[in-house]
């Protein structure tokens, strides 16, 4: 019977106009502690974003997200990426009021981390 591991993950979120408070599901992170599994899927839609603002600057958001692969991967430079698995999944996931944000974290069980990351992807970004 495969191992079973208990994860976390968030969305995350775009938020073109913080004040408004509406948002676009553009990725997410998930985390498994006894795996040492801390992974990232994004995919910015900017038709979504520019109907939320016209005026929004798609190209920050792509780099902003960019950033969540490398400290997933610790190839951020500095304090973030020399953090272990746990504190820069908490560091990701801490509540911010800027134009990208996640949810709070949800708790799941998966035989495969990869595949339950792509799963949420579809199912909740796509």
């Amino acid at each position: 019977m495969p191992e079973k591991y208990l994860y976390e993950y968030a969305v995350i979120r775009i938020v073109p106009k913080v004040e408004r408070e509406e948002f676009i599901n553009a990725g997410i992170i998930l985390f498994c502690k006894r795996a040492k599994y801390l992974a990232v899927q994004y995919a910015l839609h900017s038709e979504k974003i520019l109907l939320f603002d016209k005026e929004a600057d798609v190209e920050v958001f792509e780099q902003n997200l960019a950033s969540f692969v490398k400290v997933c991967n610790g190839t951020h430079g500095g304090r973030i990426g020399a953090m272990d698995l746990a504190d820069r999944f908490r560091w990701l996931t801490a509540v911010r009021s800027s134009c990208i944000q996640t949810s709070r974290p949800h708790p799941g069980f998966s035989n495969n981390l990869e595949e339950t990351l792509n799963q949420l992807f579809e199912g909740l970004v796509s």
